[in-house]
């Protein structure tokens, strides 16, 4: 069956996915596959599959938001996708996880617009605790605070999606988030995790730190320097890995 708007066949559709904004990025991880091959680039979504220590894995590009991203989850899900990890980028809320810092996602606090359109206001984005906990271990084995190359940590809490990247005149109120003990902001993680719960499929998140959404920390924003290159890597490897963990398990 073929999915309209990702433009892939069901049938070429591994069980376990990896998701990203970046349709770069999608193809930079695709390379640490065996046998990858791409099957589709339409619109901002770009498709690969491939092996990675024997497992069959899909790694798909959904934009920048929830509402397109929304629709990739969804397709993905329908073409026979049940586990997916999204990999990103976010903003810290403290100066304890700095540029170059990696955090496991395990809720989302749902201030974007789409979700709202889905499930009642009061409805939890919940990662799955089996994905969640595969995503842990994983960026702590890879991502060790001990390895004198990675200038950051492994973080473990709740994030907040949002759809505003840049301020406008109404105010975004990052610091009751931060006072409320969310750690990072980002684009996406909501809607992955709610549409997961719908559609029956099980998700996490990790996402590399590259700069501070607290403007009490702010600082020059600057998404493209070693720190951040370094932790971008070690959580594309953590997700790798927990796929391959989950998929292991779940052959068991």
């Amino acid at each position: 069956m073929l999915m309209p708007i990702l433009q892939i066949h069901s049938e070429d559709m591994p069980a376990y996915a990896i998701v990203c904004g970046d349709p770069a990025r999608a193809e930079k991880i695709s390379r640490k596959l065996e046998q990858a091959r791409e099957l589709a680039f339409s619109r901002e979504y770009r498709t690969f599959v491939g092996l990675y220590e024997g497992v069959q894995i899909a790694v798909v590009s959904h934009g920048v938001g929830s509402p397109g991203a929304a629709v990739c989850f969804e397709e993905l899900i329908r073409a026979g996708v049940t586990t997916l990890i999204r990999v990103g980028t976010a903003g810290s809320y403290t100066a304890d996880y700095p540029a170059g810092s990696v955090i496991v996602s395990t809720a989302a606090v749902r201030t974007d617009g789409l979700t709202r359109q889905l499930v009642p206001d009061g409805f939890p984005a919940v990662a799955d605790i089996g994905v969640t906990q595969a995503l842990i271990e994983a960026a702590r084995e890879h991502g060790s605070v001990d390895d004198a190359t990675f200038a950051g940590k492994v973080g473990v809490g709740i994030t907040v999606t949002l759809d505003a990247f840049f301020a406008g005149v109404e105010e975004i109120p990052h610091r009751k988030y931060k006072q409320a003990g969310a750690l990072a902001a980002e684009m996406e993680i909501a809607a992955l995790y709610i549409v997961s719960t719908l559609r029956g499929a099980r998700a996490g998140a990790i996402v590399a730190i590259d700069g501070f959404a607290d403007s009490d920390l702010a600082a020059e924003y600057d998404p493209h320097t070693d720190a951040v290159g370094q932790a971008v890597e070690r959580e594309i490897n953590a997700a790798l890995h927990a796929l391959v963990a989950l998929a292991r398990k779940d052959q068991a």
